[in-house]
């Protein structure tokens, strides 16, 4: 039933109240409806919520109730689920509708879900029967409803935000996102362990993804980075044995030091990523307190075509804080999904957590002399030398109203880059740009760009990808779907055509195997993150935790484990050595 006029409204609401049999039905539906209108008046407020024809749900309502001369706010969405939504059609007009038929998927009633069609048998027993269309339905989703998880960064949590601009970059950048003082982005973000599958804990030790994905004007932008400045590689090609050797021995099933160890000791440009991994930093005792790194070089381009290198760094407003080994241990026990619940519930409750955007900039003519560092991810560029610049601060303000449909289907990928920032001469960046949409091609199918937490809010016109399995878009209807058409509708973006920058390019460069072998340099900045940055606390607990992991590890491969922690400081290998022989007392 509708109500044009608050005054019809209010007589014919109080001969539907007494249909709700719960009290909390009806002190729901009332302050639904004193959203919407004046309670001394009773007259029609300007704006009715969003008049866009959704339901408001009752899980948006605040509703005071006093129980034993108490007041107290309950939030709707902690009860059960009302009989009854309000879908808002016109200002002043409400439509009230009766709770919603079970039906199957494709809308015919149901009678009861809950019960099957049989033929009855004796003893309690029966036939089910073909015709059952229900069951079968049933049945066969259920079959269905899982799809593959992440190769790697499966376990996750995640929520939505806002970005907004402190401080105008237009000088750096032409990316709109970024510039203009007070300029607001929608953005959804998502932060995983690496190694652990889908049902793994939130507190080991482990690498963390830290994954923003920027809802522009330009499209979307994705910084898809990890809660530790560097990386363990940095030929692509070594990518899957790094994560296969972090995940379970194909024969025991279990995780195995002795992979882990053995491939890090023949891959030792990984040092540095390995003094963050076991340092404080391993285990996080919030995702509200963790710290994000985009890892790459990038280049911020102007609107004239200069440009600058970049790196991207994202910092909590509050204290960046750990769990110690033991700790993580007892709540990977406890609560296996306690960061998970941390961040809900820091939401639910509106206590909002906030990362500062900075930006490392470095000018071509510094790039020419600096050496490998540039693009190489296993190394970090000294703020003492291309100090941080704010940017702007994100906040994550909503919680995901269904975790499968908004993180688990969200998509992310370097290679979504907008105008104004670009790609570099990083070969992991550029592998990654491949593997990232790819990967989402065989999870999600190659439509998973049109799903909800990926689908862009600006135009989007690309009618040269269409078909495929589970469009749900009007696919372009019978636009020309190839290239140079003079009867497409579609025109070239004028505003990028003449838009370019430099890019260097070695002239007498030979194409082949060009690996960067392991130098003396490659141990430089993990010996300062050791002698600069760790205070005696944090290397003694270091040492702990690397040599807990050598308990059922062969001799000969402890030793080497040693030695190239020993490059980095000739103590440090040596107190491995002493506390894997149980020799020493830390």
């Amino acid at each position: 039933m509708s109500y044009a006029s608050p005054r019809l409204y209010w007589s014919c609401a109080r001969q539907y109240i007494p249909a709700f049999r719960h009290l909390d039905e009806q002190e729901a539906f009332w302050a639904c409806c004193f959203r919407g209108f004046r309670s001394n008046t009773g007259s029609v407020v300007s704006r009715i919520g969003d008049l866009d024809g959704q339901s408001w749900r009752t899980s948006q309502c605040r509703i005071t109730r006093k129980e034993n001369d108490k007041s107290r706010e309950v939030p709707s969405k902690r009860e059960r689920v009302y009989s009854f939504n309000l879908t808002v059609l016109d200002i002043g007009t409400i439509t009230i509708m009766s709770k919603p038929n079970f039906t199957l998927a494709e809308g015919q009633p149901v009678t009861d879900p809950s019960v099957s069609t049989t033929f009855p048998s004796f003893g309690g027993g029966g036939y089910t029967t073909l015709g059952d269309t229900l069951l079968l339905e049933t049945l066969a989703h259920f079959n269905r409803e899982r799809i593959p998880e992440r190769v790697v960064h499966a376990k996750a949590s995640g929520a939505w935000g806002e970005f907004e601009v402190t401080r105008d970059i237009g000088t750096l950048t032409s990316a709109k996102f970024l510039n203009g003082v007070g300029k607001k982005t929608p953005i959804l973000f998502r932060l995983s362990t690496t190694g652990g599958e889908k049902g793994s804990a939130d507190t080991v030790r482990d690498v963390r993804g830290f994954s923003v994905k920027f809802f522009t004007e330009d499209g979307n932008h994705d910084i898809v980075g990890n809660h530790i400045p560097v990386f363990f590689v940095r030929d692509p090609i070594r990518f899957p044995s790094l994560n296969r050797s972090h995940k379970r021995h194909p024969a025991t099933n279990r995780p195995d030091w002795n992979m882990f160890w053995d491939f890090h000791t023949n891959q030792p440009e990984s040092v540095h990523a390995l003094m963050h991994l076991f340092g404080s930093r391993g285990i996080p005792d919030s995702i509200r307190r963790v710290t994000g790194f985009g890892v790459h070089t990038y280049k911020m381009v102007t609107a004239d075509g200069k440009f600058r290198y970049c790196k991207f760094h994202f910092r909590p407003t509050l204290d960046i804080t750990h769990f110690s080994g033991l700790e993580g241990t007892r709540m990977a026990g406890a609560n296996p999904d306690y960061h998970n619940q941390e961040l809900w519930n820091a939401i639910n409750h509106g206590q909002y957590p906030i990362w500062k955007l900075y930006v490392q900039t470095m000018e071509p003519a510094q790039a020419e002399t600096y050496g490998r560092g540039l693009f190489d991810i296993t190394k970090v560029w000294p703020h003492s030398e291309f100090p941080l610049i704010e940017v702007g601060k994100m906040t994550l303000n909503k919680n995901p109203d269904n975790y499968f449909a908004e993180i688990e289907q969200a998509a992310f990928s370097p290679s979504n880059m907008v105008p104004g920032i670009a790609v570099t001469p990083d070969p992991m960046l550029q592998a990654r740009m491949f593997a990232y949409p790819d990967a989402q091609r065989y999870r999600l199918g190659v439509n998973y760009t049109q799903l909800p937490p990926n689908r862009a809010i600006c135009p989007v016109y690309h009618p040269f990808e269409r078909d495929g399995m589970a469009t749900i878009t009007r696919n372009y209807g019978g636009d020309p779907n190839y290239v140079r058409s003079s009867l497409s509708p579609g025109v070239p973006s004028q505003a990028l055509s003449n838009v370019t920058h430099t890019e260097r390019i070695e002239k007498n460069a030979t194409l082949g195997q060009n690996e960067l072998p392991v130098e003396d340099e490659d141990y430089v900045q993990p010996r300062e993150l050791w002698n600069r940055v760790f205070d005696e606390n944090e290397r003694r607990h270091w040492i702990e935790n690397v040599a807990e992991t050598l308990d059922e590890v062969p001799v000969g491969l402890r030793q080497a484990v040693a030695d190239m922690f020993g490059k980095v400081d000739v103590r440090i290998g040596q107190m491995l050595a002493a506390k894997a022989n149980n020799s020493s007392r830390l």
